[in-house]
């Protein structure tokens, strides 16, 4: 079975929570790519919406946007993107990186949300103090 650690970032707060997906929850993340839109009842956000902004792999291999499917590959890489940031104008470099759908390689998966439900973030996760 495979298992997530999921970075959600949450635009109102500015904070990031990571969670953990497991068994079947983790099952609705596979097959998916970045920038598409996922439930966040899998990581305990019930009527939130999710958009899978990137992930890691377990070596700690980017997922790149512009490389299809799951596989590993070798990208030249010329202007500052995920993975890569250049020193001086100019200067291009061969990357390996992970394709951008996620699969059970996939170590940690980052999302923002962009549908929030009726309950709060915080009260789904246990953090509001009660006061």
């Amino acid at each position: 079975m495979a298992t997530f650690t999921v970075v959600v970032g949450d635009p109102e707060t500015g904070l990031a929570h990571q969670l953990e997906a497991e068994g079947q929850d983790a099952n609705r993340f596979i097959g998916r790519e970045i920038g598409e839109a996922v439930d966040g009842s899998a990581v305990g956000l019930d009527g939130h919406t999710l958009e899978l902004t990137g992930g890691s792999d377990n070596a700690g291999r980017p997922h790149n946007a512009t490389v299809a499917g799951s596989q590993l590959k070798e990208i030249l890489m010329s202007e500052r993107q995920t993975g890569y940031k250049p020193e001086r104008d100019g200067e291009r470099k061969r990357i390996t990186a992970r394709g951008r759908e996620i699969s059970d390689e996939t170590a940690q998966i980052n999302a923002t949300i962009v549908e929030y439900g009726e309950e709060s973030v915080a009260s789904l996760l246990g953090l509001e103090d009660d006061e």
